[in-house]
């Protein structure tokens, strides 16, 4: 039996060797200039500057992938709205924009992958804040952590070119309030300033489900649409129950070259949660605002080594 066994283990070694032998360097460096900043359904800002880079590796015939990088987004407005705001005005954290720099890190198997992405703000926080908060000051930091988990449908059945991902929030600043009425010293309710009752907050675990669907067309022309959901409250997209935040179209050109690639898009995008005839679209006059427009588009080119 032994022997039989140590036969098929070198058998296999055989086959598999060779293939696990054949590991590729990767990597996708470039940068796109956008009109505006645009984040499964949310304006995230005005004209931005956003170069990407990723390096890893491709093995078993490009089966398995592997990407560690950083991206960044860098914007005309970015700081333009700080002054005169309040910090949580109208609820949203974001009242006014800043530089923002993503670590991420993504392995692939077959359609199959599974990503951590790391969002920094720039504003004075930790640059990492791995979940440490205050049950009732909240003093989260302005950094988030997600992981995120992808299916490429496309991958398996070619005439399905659908893509299935669920995100969610683990750490950093994304807290919500809890059913627990937090205690004064003496046993009785904490108050705020205006009487009403002080309740702790927990983590909201945001979370964020898209359907996309990617179509390529002659011309180079790529036709791309997408559905996003936030199944539960969620301090990160604004909704206090599920909300479909993100009706997304997209049409890309690419040019390939020698040396790079080169790619004009159009998108657009509505975000029904909490959609009205007030801010649906808001004029250039209210751009202090402009976080809050539910109606979004932009044009971006970018160039890819």
């Amino acid at each position: 039996m032994k022997k039989r066994s140590v036969i098929l283990l070198a058998l296999v070694a055989m086959c598999v060797c060779p293939k696990l032998q054949a590991v590729e360097f990767a990597y996708d460096a470039g940068a796109e200039i956008v009109s505006s900043y645009m984040w499964r359904g949310q304006y995230n800002g005005g004209l931005s500057f956003q170069p990407d880079v990723e390096l890893g590796f491709d093995a078993l015939d490009g089966m398995f992938q592997f990407r560690a990088g950083a991206w960044a987004s860098l914007g005309a407005s970015d700081w333009k709205f700080q002054k005169g705001l309040a910090e949580n005005e109208n609820g949203n954290p974001n009242t006014y924009f800043v530089p923002e720099l993503d670590l991420l890190v993504n392995f692939t198997m077959g359609g199959l992958t599974f990503g951590v992405t790391h969002y920094y703000y720039f504003g004075g926080s930790p640059f990492f804040n791995w979940g440490k908060f205050d049950p009732i000051n909240g003093s989260a930091g302005t950094s988030q952590t997600e992981l995120s988990l992808s299916f490429d449908l496309g991958k398996k059945v070619e005439i399905l070119p659908l893509t299935i991902s669920w995100s969610t929030m683990v750490g950093g600043d994304d807290l919500t309030e809890s059913d627990k009425v937090v205690e004064s010293a003496d046993g009785t309710p904490m108050l705020d300033e205006d009487g009403n009752e002080v309740y702790a907050l927990k983590r909201a675990f945001s979370s964020y489900v898209e359907v996309r669907w990617d179509q390529p067309l002659p011309f180079g022309l790529t036709l791309s649409a997408a559905l996003g959901v936030s199944p539960w409250v969620s301090p990160v997209y604004g909704n206090r129950k599920t909300a479909l935040t993100n009706i997304f179209a997209k049409l890309n050109k690419e040019w390939e070259f020698d040396v790079c690639t080169i790619d004009l898009y159009a998108q657009g995008s509505i975000n029904t949660n909490g959609i009205n005839k007030t801010n649906a679209f808001i004029s250039a006059a209210g751009d202090d605002k402009l976080y809050q427009q539910k109606l979004n588009g932009c044009i971006g080119l970018g160039v890819w080594f």
